[in-house]
This record gives structure tokens, sequence and C-alpha cells, in this order.
């Protein structure tokens, strides 16, 4: 109780200083860089806003692909969608969309096919000890997701209409009104498709055979997606009102619906009459906020409700042609929270940071399809409550233009156990000024608190569970020149170490369930790299960037078993090397994308296996789109046609999950003059 009073004395202090309505002028703090005082020491990668803006058919699954130097492990367009930061599971990277976490307290992750990247005008992904900045539980890193107000004047009607392959129909609208004081905007996606795509099936095989009935050969049949159908909608609403006072007031409301069919399996025999794999979501976040800059002050305070039902729905043909409920389950998910932040900077070397997040989460998940001896059907499951708290203190300093040091003290509450305090330090150096090049260190602890269903699943959830444990460094340096009034030059490299402790796995019991067990230790190591650089002529722009990152992350536990062979092997998943590159040719008004990604061999187990199924091959893909924008009395009207997997590459993310191989979209973008 002593730690919460001191972290919500300390948001109340700062928040009643900025009430004062100080109205100093302070000049800008930055370094010889340009280095805002809050990115010190931070290893971030900001996403640039034409690559959201351009992909506007992709989410943000296929942004981070192509962006970053993570790992996305998909199981197709509108499937599960995960990522893997610094060799860790999806539940070490958590997510938040306007400052606030969308990490489901049910599973612990993030789904990132649920976002689609029309929706986000600021992404931003923290690295490692950086996530502490932000949030807790971050043991691989954080992704910052936001939208912000257009500062537009008058009213603005954009649509576009995307026609693809496979039945594929995606459509965008966004209605917008704005003046000096108000900012309006509403957002809508709405994609379908039956998702029948060809591909080849290379885990069956079909026999050929002569005359006589003898096998003379054999090959790998071409197959379709089955029951791959999926139908998304998603609304936003934005209100932001400028009073003229240093205050903003701001709402954000995000509705998503689902109705996604889960498609078979390559190893699957039956036909879809056979199956029925069905699972529903109706997601709505909202989020209310109030900001105001006093000069040295800025405070913020937030609060919201959001709300998920999930439905997953397996039917089997029992043999009399029936499709029987074998799954019936549901799940809802509540959360109430609030957040207050507030910054204070009394000199231009100084700046000092308070913030607290409260939430209250309410999680009901029951199998409703439970058949006992005497056959009436059981409601299994749990409906649980937990509070959460997450509250941070930090200072940053800046005792010459070229150094910069910085503290984070955060500390955290899950129910009625606190964690251990996590401290982060930060450093940096400015080693050539002309090159603005920085040198970067920093070194934190981390938790991460189990999810609900770790905890109370039935069957098999663990309340004995303890919180996983993370201890990183970072080493890196960035820099950024202008090598010319024409060409720019930028980049980062960056080492990173990580021990984790007692890692959360599923294994399996002697009762025929599976069940959460603290039982690894994982050494997360590796390098990050990118570089970037535009060239500007008069009439072309040329830009590459480009991301490599070399992350090994090893299993150094104790063997649970005799025959446990997961020691000192790389974790499932988790390629070791990843790249990509994207490059853009501007030509007046055409606009010119390539594409391309790297993910080196993954296995499937943890024993890393050089078995069939033990490993998934590496594989390389290219995306191109071209597009053209066009100017007329009445409207400006875009059109782009864009080719994904462009060589028709075979590979697969997710083991007997079948990908699409080379298709195509094409799109038709209007918006009229008022």
């Amino acid at each position: 109780m002593k730690r919460l009073l001191t972290f919500v004395c300390a948001v109340l202090f700062c928040a009643a200083m900025s009430a004062q309505d100080l109205r100093l002028d302070v000049p800008g703090v930055t370094v010889l860089s340009e280095r805002p005082m809050k990115s010190i020491g931070l290893h971030e990668t900001r996403l640039d806003t034409t690559a959201l803006q351009e992909s506007i058919a992709l989410s943000m699954a296929d942004i981070l692909t192509y962006n970053t130097s993570v790992f996305v492990k998909s199981h197709g367009r509108a499937t599960l969608s995960t990522v893997a930061f610094r060799g860790t599971s999806p539940s070490h990277t958590q997510v938040t969309w306007n400052g606030i976490g969308i990490n489901s307290p049910m599973l612990g992750m993030t789904d990132f096919s649920t976002i689609p990247a029309y929706f986000i005008d600021d992404a931003a992904l923290l690295h490692g000890t950086s996530s502490v900045n932000l949030t807790g539980g971050g043991l691989g890193g954080a992704v910052r997701l936001a939208t912000v107000p257009q500062h537009l004047e008058g009213t603005r009607v954009q649509y576009v209409q995307g026609i693809g392959s496979f039945g594929t129909a995606d459509e965008y609208l966004r209605l917008s009104y704005g003046n000096d004081k108000w900012q309006l905007s509403t957002r809508a996606v709405s994609a379908t498709s039956p998702n029948r795509y060809p591909y080849r099936n290379r885990d069956k095989k079909e026999n050929i055979y002569d005359d006589t009935h003898h096998i003379i050969g054999q090959y790998y049949p071409k197959e379709k997606n089955r029951s791959g159908s999926f139908n998304d909608l998603h609304l936003l609403q934005e209100v932001y009102y400028t009073p003229g006072d240093g205050g903003c007031w701001g709402g954000q409301v995000w509705y998503f619906a689902s109705n996604r069919e889960i498609p078979l399996l390559t190893t699957d025999y039956g036909t879809t009459s056979d199956f029925e794999n069905r699972q529903r979501e109706e997601t709505l976040r909202s989020h209310f906020s109030y900001t105001r800059n006093g000069g040295q002050f800025k405070t913020e305070a937030a609060a919201g409700y959001m709300h998920t039902w999930m439905a997953y729905d397996y039917k089997r043909d029992a043999g009399n042609g029936i499709l029987t409920p074998m799954t019936r389950s549901r799940s809802t998910l509540h959360t109430i929270y609030g957040q207050a932040e507030t910054e204070y900077s009394p000199h231009h070397e100084w700046l000092f940071t308070a913030d607290v997040t409260a939430r209250q989460h309410f999680v009901r998940s029951v199998d409703k399809n439970i058949i006992l001896q005497d056959g009436n059907r059981a409601v299994v499951g749990y409906d649980k409550g937990r509070f959460e708290l997450s509250g941070a203190v930090s200072g940053k300093w800046r005792p010459t233009p070229l150094t910069g040091l910085s503290v984070v003290l955060r500390e955290e509450m899950y129910g009625d156990e606190w964690a251990p305090l996590i401290p982060a330090l930060f450093a940096e150096h400015v080693i050539a000024s002309g090159w603005s090049a920085v040198l970067q260190a920093s070194v934190s602890r981390n938790y991460r608190f189990p999810s609900l269903n770790d905890l109370f699943f039935l069957p098999g959830g663990n309340p004995a569970l303890k919180p996983e444990s993370g201890f990183t460094w970072d080493v890196g340096m960035t820099f950024a020149r202008d090598l010319s009034d024409k060409l720019h030059l930028d980049g980062n490299v960056n080492w990173f170490s990580s021990q984790i402790d007692d890692w959360i796995l599923w294994l399996p019991t002697t009762k025929g369930f599976f069940s959460p067990r603290n039982v690894r230790k994982v050494h997360a190591y590796g390098i990050e790299s990118q570089l970037h650089g535009r060239w500007q002529r008069p009439h072309v722009t040329w830009d590459l960037a480009g991301n490599f990152s070399w992350t090994p992350s090893v299993n150094q536990s104790d063997p649970v078993s005799p025959a446990d062979q997961s020691v000192g092997k790389q974790l499932p998943y988790v390629p070791e090397r990843s790249a990509s590159v994207v490059g853009q040719m501007i030509l007046k008004k055409w606009n010119f994308t390539y594409k391309w990604c790297y993910y080196s061999r993954r296995h499937t187990m943890s024993s890393n296996d050089f078995t069939l199924t033990g490993q998934l091959p590496a594989y390389f893909m290219s995306d191109i789109s071209l597009s053209r924008s066009v100017s007329v009395r009445w409207a400006d009207l875009s059109f782009r046609a864009s080719v994904e997997n462009l060589f028709d590459e075979e590979y697969i993310s997710v083991l007997a999950h079948p990908m699409p191989g080379i298709h195509y979209e094409f799109f038709i973008g209007i918006t009229p003059r008022w």
C-alpha cells in the first residue's frame, strides 16, 4: 500500500504544480542531433507515416513484417498474427493504443491481424529496455500505436475501393471535418473474402497408377485453401476539441466485428462439409483524454472502457451427416481504466515525468459443450477479475549538449501481488556531431505476470505460477547526416542480451491435458540494425530502407525429464536471422514500391529435430506496387495496383497452414473537392 501511495502522490504533486498554469517561454530542449529529452538512450523504431498510408489494405502485421526487424508469425490473411520480438513469445510484447495497453488480459497477447493500418497514424517500436518508459511486461519490447488529429480546415471525404484475388473486396471510408477548435473524423474499413487460394500441398502425396494398378510415380496435389473465409468490419470515431487555453480534449471509439473461418490444415483429409471451425469476435475500445501544455508543465489524464466478446465453435460430422458441436467456447472481457501523466522541465537540461495507470479486468471464459456421463451438459471455465496498477517516475538530465542520462523506476501490481521495483538506466553521448552519431547504452529489469488463462483456464490453469522476469542490456549507435542537399543517410546498430527466468510453458500432464509451469531459463541475444537513405532529384526521389536482425534465443533451463532434448536449443518458431528491404521511386505523381523480406529456418519442436515436420524452410518474399494520383476539377483521384508474393514463393509461416502464392489487388480512391 505504501508503494501505491508513493506513486499516486508523485503524480498528484506534479499535476497540482501544473495547475498553477505557468506559462514561461522555455527554449526547445534539443541537442546537436535535435534529439528530444524523452528519447535519451532509447532504442526506438519509428514507422514512416508514408508506409502506413501507402499500405492502406494491410494490417499492422504486414507493416511490421516489411518495416521492422521483428518476426511476424502469421496463419494467413485474417488469421492470428503475432510477433516474436527479440526471440521472445507474443505475450512478451506489450502493445498500447493511444497510451493504454490492449494486450488481452485473458490471452496475454495481441492479434495484429485485427489492427488495420488505415486506423493508425503514428506507430513506433520500443526495443528491450526502452519499453520500460512506456509500460511494464515488455520482456521483448513494446509496440506503440496512436491516432492523431488531422488539423483540417473544412470538410473532407475519402473513399477507396479495393478488389483482389480470391474474391477479396476491401472498402475504406473517411469523413473528416475541422476548424480552429474542432477536429472530427469517422473511419470505416470493410474486408471480405472467401479466401480460397490455391497451393501445392507438400504434406500429402498422390500415387500415379498404370493400367495394371501398379504405382509408377507420385506427386504433391494442388489444393485450395478450405474454410478460410472472413468478414471484418472496423469503425473508428474521433473527436478533438481545442478551446485555446493550452488544453485539448480528445475521444476515440473503435468498434471491431469479425466472422472468420479457421482454415483446415494441409494434413486434413476431410471435406469442408465434414467440419465447421469458426471464430467470431466483437471488440469495443473507447478512450477519452485531456491534455494541457503549460510551458514548463505538460499534464494528461485519460480514462476509458474496453469490451471483447469472443466465440469459438467447432462442429464435426459424427458419421450421420449432421454436424455435431464438439466445442462451444464463449469469452467476455471488460476493462475499465484510468491514466494520469505529467512532465516537468524546470530547465532545458532537466526533464521529470510521472505516470500512473489503473486497470480493472473482468473476464468470463466458458466452454458450454462439456458432456457429463449422465448425458447432461456442464459449463466449465472461470469467471475472474483482476486489478492492475502500473506507475513510473523518471528523471532525465543533459549535463552537456553531447551527453544525456536517464533513470526510470517503475512499479506494478497485479491483483494483490507487487512486482519488485523495475529500474532502468539509460545513457547516450554524441561521438561525432557532424554525423549526429550517438552512442547509447541501457540496462533494465522487467517482469511479466501470467495471463488469466495461465492462472485459471480449465482444465490446466496453474494459480501458483510466478511472474516471468528478465534482465536486459543494450548497447548501440545511431547516426544521421545530410551528405548533400539532395542525399540523406541515417541508421542504427544495436547489440542486446536478455536473460529471462521462470519462462511459462504449457506442458502435458499425466491427466491428459496441458498445464503451464515456470520451467525455462532463456538467453536471448543478438544484433539489430537499420539503414535508410534518400536521394532527391528535381523530378524524382529514391528512398531505400533496410533492416537486419540476428536473434538467437536459447533454452538454458534444466531438463524437465530424462527425455528432454530442448536444453541448449533455439526456441520453436523463432528465426535466428531476418531481414527486410523497402525501396521507393517517386516520379512526379507516380510511386513505385518494392518490398522484400527474409526469414531463416524455424524449428517447430523444442528439440530442434531435423525431421520433415520438425523445421520450416527459410523463405524470401517480394511485393511490388505502382500508384498514380490524378487531380481533376472536382476531385483528387488515386489508382494503385499491387502484386503480393511476386515470385510465387511456396512457403509456410506455421506448420500445416498453407500460405497464398502470387496474388493481386487493385485500388481506386476518390477525394471530392468541396
